[in-house]
């Protein structure tokens, strides 16, 4: 599972980076977040098509995923590309996918928190009944928790752990050194950090950044040119039990 693309250079880092992983780490099944690499902010058809290209099962994002009208039709017509869940069923897409992989069902979710982020529906109650029903179906679930704040996400891994093979968190673009396995059997990291360039903030140019916080003006983010590196994590599943075995930061 890896963590939001920022831009070309996460663009570029998954082109290069992706299959080659991939084969190193043997990885059966791979989910990637899509929802900045359209310059930082949405995704494209091509961007979708290219991602799914490169080796990702399954595309998940967040509330940029919004960004780009062009990827409103693909959110009802591609089953692999999730926004997510507690949005009002009244917009574009679905919030869960299962793909059958080499004869294993996989479950991915993809939800929204509400700290400081725009108001969605609870993902707790949301994503509890969807990971519930999807358990009793035989998958091994697969949840991505696009929020910003650090208790909310440790909460949801806690509410799904034995019933989530895996809860991570995305969004903030900074990876965090605290993945563990729960004590239910769910493997669990606060955010898997960002897929793009790491030397600048958060992904963006740093001048603009940092004139942003001196002026308090409201500067548009530039996405960081330069080299970009994948994050994310690799986890060991037992397929029977359907509890995770480890989890390793990449």
């Amino acid at each position: 599972m890896t963590g939001d693309i920022s831009g070309d250079a996460g663009m570029g880092a998954l082109f290069l980076g992706l299959p080659s992983l991939i084969k190193k780490l043997h990885a059966d099944f791979v989910v990637v977040n899509g929802e900045n690499a359209a310059d930082g902010f949405g995704l494209t058809v091509s961007d979708y098509e290219k991602i799914r290209s490169y080796g990702a099962d399954v595309v998940t994002s967040g509330n940029h995923i919004w960004q780009k009208n062009e990827i409103y039709p693909l959110l009802d017509s591609e089953d692999c590309l999730l926004r997510p869940l507690n949005y009002n069923k009244s917009v574009p897409g679905h919030g869960s996918a299962v793909v059958t992989k080499n004869g294993i069902k996989f479950a991915v979710i993809n939800a929204q928190g509400r700290y400081d982020l725009v108001i969605a529906d609870c993902p707790f109650t949301a994503v509890r009944a969807e990971a519930e029903k999807l358990h009793r179906q035989g998958c091994i679930v697969l949840v991505d928790f696009h929020a910003e704040n650090a208790q909310e996400k440790e909460a949801m891994g806690f509410h799904l752990d034995s019933i989530a093979s895996a809860v991570v968190g995305t969004h903030t673009h900074v990876q965090t050194m605290d993945e563990k396995i729960l004590p239910g059997g769910t493997a669990y990291i606060t955010d898997l950090g960002m897929t793009g360039v790491q030397h600048q903030i958060i992904g963006s140019r740093a001048d603009v950044a940092i004139r942003r916080q001196l002026t308090q003006i409201p500067l548009k983010s530039e996405v960081a040119e330069g080299k970009g590196e994948i994050r994310g994590v690799l986890i060991t599943i037992d397929t029977q039990t359907r509890k995770a075995v480890s989890i390793t930061r990449i």
